[in-house]
């Protein structure tokens, strides 16, 4: 029956489903995992970055994070080249805003702006849905610090913590476990680096398959102004080594 249904994305099947937004969500649950994790002081983003050879000469620039604005990131798992078409239009979206108004975009409204136009590409013959899902990690002066979770379909919802990607339902098993409201940015990092060490299919996490990045104040002290920051190698060691010796130590007094 889903054969006569699948191939449309503005035709509905007797079940009232639409396949093609449903394989797109499923082509997401084989990309490389993706964490979130909002606290009072900050937001979050952390994911798997995949090698998939020794020879492949790995760039410079971030794989799966994405700044949109000085107080606006974004964590991608998907389709990066469906990625890159929607995180353009964001910044081009941010950047008008400013212009016209003088202040950063709403977080909210970039987020909904963006998921409307995924939204479009379900609905109109000739289409298809983008293959990619984001974390959006922000603040603005209206809410605070927020995180944000879009899908292909573009519903979009707001969340404390959360994962996309591979293994995502036992990401957000650990998360659900193990986030703490109150929690500082620094154990905020630690948990995202556990959850994907728990997810990921290695053994043992290393730094070059892990891009992580904040968005935080400057000063903590006088909270006035927020940047975003990619974590560089030298923190993502510290943090991988940390989750490696904790799964170690687990395993460990499990044996005794």
């Amino acid at each position: 029956m889903a054969r006569r249904y699948d191939s449309h994305t503005t035709t509905f099947s007797p079940e009232g489903r639409l396949y093609q937004v449903e394989y797109a969500m499923e082509a997401i649950s084989h990309a490389g995992a993706a964490v979130g994790v909002r606290t009072d002081h900050g937001v979050v983003l952390a994911a798997e970055k995949k090698i998939l050879s020794k020879l492949l000469e790995t760039g410079t620039s971030s794989e799966k994070m994405h700044k949109l604005d000085d107080h606006l990131g974004v964590a991608v798992a998907g389709i990066n080249s469906d990625a890159n078409i929607l995180i353009n239009s964001a910044r081009l979206t941010a950047q008008r805003y400013l212009m016209t108004y003088q202040e950063p975009v709403p977080m909210e409204q970039l987020v909904q702006t963006l998921c409307d136009q995924k939204q479009g590409y379900t609905q109109y013959g000739g289409l298809r849905p983008f293959g990619v899902s984001f974390l959006f990690g922000g603040w603005d002066k209206n809410c605070g610090f927020q995180l944000y979770q879009s899908d292909p379909s573009g519903n979009y919802a707001g969340w404390m913590a959360t994962a996309i990607g591979a293994n995502a339902t036992a990401a957000q098993a650990i998360l659900k476990t193990e986030y703490k409201e109150g929690m500082t940015l620094l154990e905020a990092k630690q948990l995202a680096t556990k959850v994907l060490k728990q997810t990921m299919d290695s053994t043992k996490l290393e730094a070059e398959k892990v891009e992580m990045s904040e968005v935080g104040w400057v000063n903590a002290e006088t909270k006035e102004n927020v940047e975003y920051r990619v974590l560089q190698t030298k923190e993502l060691t510290a943090l991988c080594d940390e989750a490696n010796a904790e799964a170690e130590a687990k395993a460990a007094a499990g044996k005794k």
